[in-house]
């Protein structure tokens, strides 16, 4: 399967991944600056949506392009080993090790190996790990898309794709529409509206689908000759409406568990991101002309460090009490920002890379 490099997305995935950390950062000791900006982070998952929507469709479109199907083998073999080698360690640290635990209740075992944690997860009371439900989407996503798109190959109407699309996304709002009016809108002054927000809003597969949705209409957008020959003209001016789009949708969704945010935000926040990835693939954007070192490594760590930011923060943190160390201050989280990477360039070195070697191995056999 060709792989086409994309710059631009480098730098997205860079700040994707520094989004989540300053959120979750919040959860632990913290200097109050983070509480000014850190609330903007729970849009980092979201860029990641957009990115990981566009990616694996882009790449896709290029084996139906070019075998006219999709080698299901070699696309879950290459997705298996690039995803469940960190992720397994990453449980065996939670579920082995309860001092790597940053809260104390985890979920139970199966629904994290079988990728449906993000069902019913109470993350007020079981917490812990809870970041993966992310995860979780991704892994529905990687499995159904490539079967979806054999079946509308099979039925030769593949062209309609883009129209598919649309109507998911308008699906998933309806969805988030019943969803707050049957099981938020009643608790709302109650103290399980954090919970039933939770469960039936912010973590669901269906109520979640806008970001992935929209990379993916980009991707399909993009295998037209005619659509790209637009993007690549206009590349600054797209990252410029991007950036001003995510502005407003961040003003709109200031409160992110309002009516209006719950409802609508998350499309808004998807199409906004949506429109500054597309700026990030053109070729004359300058977010594309130029790759830069620490974009690049914090873009090809961010999957370890998204796994383990968590619990190396609560580590590094707890180490701090015991030796009377400041740790709410800024140089507290370099530190642990500093502790993440480490750990990512472990899981790089230690797993991610042993496990693609073998993963070249039975491909090549």
């Amino acid at each position: 399967m060709e792989k086409q490099k994309f710059i631009g997305l480098e730098h997205l995935r860079a700040v994707a991944i520094l989004l989540v950390f300053l959120y979750h950062y919040r959860m632990f000791e913290h200097p109050d600056w983070v509480d000014t900006i850190g609330w903007i982070g729970w849009t980092g998952v979201d860029l990641f949506f957009v990115l990981s929507g566009f990616l694996i469709s882009n790449q896709l479109f290029q084996e139906i392009r070019k075998y006219r199907t999709i080698r299901l083998r070699i696309f879950f073999t290459k997705r298996f080993f690039r995803i469940i080698p960190p992720y397994l360690f990453t449980l065996l640290m939670y579920f082995c090790f309860p001092v790597f635990r940053e809260r104390e209740a985890l979920p139970p075992l199966w629904k994290f190996l079988v990728f449906t944690q993000n069902f019913g997860l109470d993350v007020i009371s079981r917490g812990t790990f809870s970041h993966a439900w992310s995860l979780c989407i991704e892994e529905q996503f990687y499995l159904v898309l490539p079967l979806f798109l054999l079946f509308l190959i099979r039925m030769n109407i593949i062209k309609y794709l883009s129209v598919v699309i649309i109507i998911l996304m308008v699906s998933t709002l309806l969805l988030r529409i019943f969803c707050w009016n049957e099981y938020v809108l009643p608790n709302l002054e109650t103290p399980d509206f954090w919970k039933e927000w939770y469960m039936n809003i912010y973590y669901p597969t269906y109520t979640r689908l806008d970001g992935l949705a929209v990379g993916v209409l980009i991707s399909c957008l993009f295998q037209s000759s005619i659509f790209r020959a637009i993007i690549h003209r206009n590349g600054n001016l797209l990252v410029f409406t991007g950036i001003m789009a995510v502005a407003f949708s961040l003003w709109f969704c200031r409160d992110s568990y309002s009516e209006q945010a719950s409802l609508f935000g998350f499309t808004l926040v998807a199409l906004s991101y949506g429109i500054l990835v597309t700026g990030a693939v053109s070729n004359s954007s300058f977010l594309s002309r130029k790759s830069n070192t620490i974009t690049a490594q914090l873009a090809a760590l961010s999957y370890s460090v998204y796994l383990s930011h968590k619990g190396v923060i609560h580590l590094i943190q707890m180490l701090f009490e015991k030796t009377k160390l400041p740790v709410s201050g800024t140089s507290g989280l370099i530190i642990c920002f500093i502790f993440c990477i480490l750990a990512g360039l472990f899981y790089r070195y230690g797993i991610e890379k042993p496990s693609a070697a073998l993963k070249n191995k039975i491909l090549n056999t």
